[in-house]
């Protein structure tokens, strides 16, 4: 099968073509801390890339799989929109994939667990937890004072991995939560890990793939 999966959940804009012989090509746009990223003006660029790296075309793709969230508000509307028309255009099947599964995917762990966690700013957390493909903490938003206590009654020694689990290593390691080292590729959503679940994933309807927000957006129109 040949994929073109995507995520803008994060900061980063990520894209990535699963080959017939199994390899990933990722084409990925990493902005500065602090950066909201520039999905809009980097997500079509980056898959064009990935699709030219990789070898293939768009009459080679067989299938797209996008990251849903829970994460940034913008930036998912962006990808999914992104997404949807490229599968309306090209009359492809259209995949949602968590995108949070997708960053624990990416942390070798065998069958530890990983909780995946993504700075949802105004002082909280996207989090979810898996051991292998079991799900042991449903994509929830909470603050992070609040995941540290549910890991912590975990009976395993958990691995936190993602922008969150940077940013409030201080909640975590006091729960005896593992946090690697800032700057590790396992606090990225890769490609790799996005394309093997959109491979492995149910196609969705396309008309009513929608974002996984997990709480309300920050902006919100005026009472009235």
């Amino acid at each position: 099968m040949i994929l073109v999966a995507m995520d803008t959940a994060t900061p980063s804009t990520v894209a990535g073509v699963l080959l017939a012989d199994g390899r990933v090509i990722e084409a990925r746009d990493d902005p500065p801390e602090g950066s909201r990223g520039e999905h809009a003006s980097r997500l079509l660029v980056l898959v064009e890339r990935a699709l030219a790296e990789g070898g293939v075309t768009w009459d080679d793709v067989e299938r797209i799989a996008v990251g849903v969230g829970p994460g940034g508000f913008t930036g998912l509307r962006i990808g999914i929109a992104t997404a949807r028309a490229l599968a309306q255009a090209r009359g492809l099947p259209l995949v949602p994939v968590s995108s949070l599964a997708a960053l624990a995917a990416g942390a070798d762990a065998a069958e530890s667990p990983i909780a995946a966690v993504v700075d949802a700013r105004r002082g909280e957390v996207f989090a979810g937890v898996w051991a292998g493909e079991r799900e042991l903490l449903a994509p929830v938003a909470l603050a992070p004072e609040a995941l540290a206590a549910r890991l912590g009654t975990l009976d395993l020694t958990v691995q936190a991995v993602g922008d969150g689990a940077v940013r409030f290593r201080t909640e975590l390691e006091g729960a005896g939560v593992v946090v690697p080292v800032d700057g590790s590729a396992v606090h990225r959503i890769a490609a790799a890990p996005l394309c093997r679940l959109g491979a492995a994933g149910e196609p969705a309807d396309r008309d009513r793939l929608l974002p996984d927000y997990r709480r309300e957006p920050d902006a919100k129109p005026p009472y009235r």
